[in-house]
């Protein structure tokens, strides 16, 4: 019965570990991202200013399409770095929580095997066929949360690329755009 209430207490004492860890993740990243959407906010406001004091100086016609052309680039280019700095702090935040949800996992997992091996001690004689279907049904949840798991990886590792190629375009994109309406 002692070992029964330090095993709970022990668990309960990860358990809090692990939201706390997870809840300190939450506000890093919330803080990163606040920070990150100030200092664009301040930057293309302060842009915002400068572009249009450079476009009422325009002197002519010409001058003022020369400006749009030169101007629209940098704030395509500070839109998709801003995406891009989401982007990765979104996937620093995932890769930190599933790093916490495998470990409980693991850790759950080795107190079902313990508690199960001790249980199987001091079964009553017969019982081998249940203890056998409790363990496979233990490996079949192992074998589905690992495929789960490699999915997932899988799926980050081709939206991550994807991001890369949709980043890389843009900014080509908005540059050939830039530069077509300056040989205009």
């Amino acid at each position: 019965m002692i070992a029964t209430t330090e095993n709970l207490a022990s668990a309960n004492k990860a358990s809090v570990e692990a939201f706390l860890t997870l809840a300190n993740t939450a506000f890093a990243s919330a803080e990163r991202l606040a920070a990150l959407n100030l200092n664009t906010a301040r930057s293309f406001l302060e842009d915002g200013m400068a572009n249009a004091k450079a476009l009422l100086g325009a002197k002519d016609l010409q001058q003022l399409v020369s400006l749009q052309s030169t101007l629209a680039q940098p704030s395509v280019e500070k839109l998709v770095s801003y995406s891009r700095n989401v982007y990765e702090i979104a996937t620093q935040t995932q890769e930190e929580v599933s790093k916490i949800v495998e470990s409980q996992f693991a850790e759950v997992n080795k107190n079902v095997a313990s508690a199960l091996d001790k249980a199987v001690k001091n079964a009553p004689a017969g019982s081998d066929v249940a203890v056998a279907a409790v363990k496979s049904a233990i490996a079949a949840a192992n074998s589905a949360y690992d495929n789960m798991s490699k999915a997932a990886k899988q799926v980050a590792e081709i939206a991550e690329a994807n991001m890369a190629a949709a980043t890389s375009a843009t900014v080509k994109a908005a540059g050939v755009a830039g530069k077509a309406k300056k040989a205009a």
